[in-house]
């Protein structure tokens, strides 16, 4: 199942790259910038085939990401079908075309979660008085302790759980309450696993500190809407794209005090320095996490969860790419505006310069997520 999870980590990071770099191409060719070359994955390269409007598409064997190589793709560029003899508002639409790309596909798929059910996720998470029906979930076993009572009679992640010690289960705090009034005895569970209902005998542990049932406990709600769906999707969009910009204020923030305070001779400071440091560590998934990890587990949750962690990282490309980093989308516009307003020439050589230093420092961040990642799982 974890390689079936992999896979379809891949093929969604692929689909989401190729929106990106597909709305930089098309505003580019509206805007009279000749595409040289549209790549999916990353060199080396594996298949190519010239199309008839000249494009050279490619299939490369690295399957994390895509590119799209366009004519003189540099400001000083001047020929006819330059990227760089664009006037600057078309070289902003075209830099900023796959931003507002991964921003719509993630409102297209909370729209259509709107539709089935959107999982309600923030406390003030938006919904269209009249035309919302919230749809709680039974609860689910989101994990398992080995050894105790729960994974010792046989169930597991993902099970959902309907009646326990002859009592329909309603909620979360239902379920402990019958848990803490079943302490040390053997009951009876009734759960369904794929759709199909069983039961069992479970002999719960003596103390709930000490894991009476061994098992972590979740419930999800939902909420379906008809004709408001697409006000919801762009409304949740739009709340969630703050999320991630706050979330990510936190990041560089806990990041940085961490990094800092741990110079300080005060042995509490430096606690909360490693504090903010860990915080950082675990707020934070690069490929690694998210293909060995996060995608297995979405996908065993069903198709839903898998929709709803695509839209997510969607946005987070959105936003990511907005960042004044210069190797990233809105880094190569802030560079492009500032050179126009100081009226200095951006050259060749000075673009190249700035944007390997955006590139040296988006790669370290790179690296040093994925040692996070791997010391998450090791």
């Amino acid at each position: 199942m974890e390689i079936i999870g992999i896979l379809i980590g891949l093929i969604v990071l692929i689909v989401l790259v190729v929106v990106h770099e597909l709305a930089h191409a098309w505003v580019a060719i509206k805007n009279g910038v000749v595409i040289k070359e549209f790549g999916i994955g990353l060199p080396p390269q594996a298949w190519k085939k010239k199309l008839k409007n000249g494009v050279l598409l490619t299939l490369n064997w690295l399957p994390v990401g895509g590119f799209v190589r366009m004519k003189g793709e540099y400001d000083a560029a001047d020929k006819k079908g330059d990227y760089g003899a664009a006037s600057f508002w078309q070289k902003t639409r075209i830099l900023l075309a796959g931003v507002a790309a991964n921003w719509l596909f993630a409102a297209l798929i909370f729209t259509i979660l709107a539709l089935v059910g959107l999982p309600k996720i923030l406390p003030n998470q938006f919904e269209f008085t009249g035309d919302s029906t919230e749809i709680t979930k039974p609860v689910v076993l989101t994990s398992l302790t080995k050894d105790y009572p729960a994974e010792k009679a046989g169930l597991k992640a993902g099970d959902s759980i309907i009646r326990f010690a002859g009592a329909d289960v309603a909620t979360t705090d239902n379920l402990m309450k019958l848990i803490s009034e079943n302490k040390n005895k053997q009951v009876p569970v009734v759960y369904s696993r794929d759709g199909t209902e069983s039961s069992l005998n479970v002999t719960l542990g003596e103390t709930l500190s000490g894991g009476t049932l061994g098992a972590g406990l979740g419930q999800s709600v939902l909420t379906k809407s008809t004709w408001s769906a697409p006000i919801v999707g762009v409304v949740v969009t739009a709340q969630f794209t703050v999320e991630t910009l706050n979330g990510l204020g936190s990041l560089v923030s806990n990041l940085f005090t961490g990094m800092f305070q741990q110079l300080n001779p005060d042995k509490n400071v430096r606690d909360q320095a490693s504090a903010n440091l860990q915080k950082a560590g675990d707020s934070v998934a690069g490929p690694i996490g998210i293909l060995g990890t996060i995608f297995p587990a979405a996908s065993s949750a069903g198709l839903p969860s898998l929709l709803f962690l695509t839209a997510i990282i969607s946005l987070t490309l959105a936003v990511m790419n907005i960042l004044p980093i210069p190797a990233l989308d809105g880094g190569r516009w802030l560079t492009m505006a500032l050179f126009k307003v100081s009226k200095k020439s951006l050259t060749y050589e000075r673009e190249e310069k700035i944007q390997a230093i955006g590139f040296y420092i988006l790669m370290g961040l790179i690296i040093l997520v994925t040692i996070t990642d791997v010391a998450k799982i090791f």
